[in-house]
């Protein structure tokens, strides 16, 4: 997410109705609008793995796992033209089971997902950390699991919401022999597998 491209207050309806006009992507938090930064190579790739492995593994299972292009709500049913508030964003992988629940009858955004990853950049770390996670795990009853996933080391860290209903993290897998499991979709992550093509850079000595 970079600066938002205007001080005056967007609504969801206009925000909507914008993007789906728009070639670029944007995100929405609370009547600001945000222009989406492009993804460096070492992302493209790490994307492009995950939804492999995953989409394997969810073979015969009534998951289904979707990449970049659909945009999840985090926020209250828009109940006027006016409201601006909420959180319309584009995850980096979304796996939702059962039928799909969307916004409207444009199908381009998902209010039941039950897994979501983000790939960290260094401009999105801090806000995938912080208030993204925060209106995800407040506004999607859904979502069993976040996943943030580093392109600058092998590093996997999970987030799983408890039968109590409240947050904690499953510990990291930090080298390429580990592995992460997300058990409510039944999927395995191999680092070697997530990072496969991926060239990590060392600074010299």
């Amino acid at each position: 997410m970079s600066l938002a491209e205007s001080e005056r207050l967007c609504t969801v309806e206009e925000y909507l109705a914008q993007e789906r006009k728009s070639e670029e992507r944007h995100e929405y938090l609370d009547g600001q609008v945000y222009a989406m930064a492009g993804e460096s190579l070492e992302h493209g790739i790490i994307c492009s793995n995950l939804t492999g492995i995953i989409r394997s593994q969810l073979l015969g299972k009534p998951c289904r796992v979707l990449s970049k292009d659909i945009k999840v709500r985090s926020g209250p049913q828009p109940e006027s033209r006016k409201i601006t508030k909420g959180l319309y964003s584009y995850p980096d992988l979304v796996v939702f089971c059962g039928g799909p629940e969307f916004h409207d009858q444009h199908r381009d955004v998902l209010l039941n997902p039950r897994v979501i990853i983000e790939v960290l950049s260094s401009t999105t770390e801090a806000f995938d950390r912080g208030q993204k996670f925060l209106r995800y795990r407040t506004w999607l009853s859904s979502l069993t699991d976040y996943v943030l996933v580093s392109q600058n080391q092998p590093l996997i860290e999970p987030f799983s919401r408890r039968e109590d209903r409240e947050w904690g993290i499953v510990p990291p897998a930090g080298d390429l022999q580990g592995s992460i499991a997300i058990p409510s979709i039944g999927c395995v992550l191999p680092l070697a597998e997530v990072y496969d093509g991926v060239a990590f850079f060392t600074a010299p000595k």
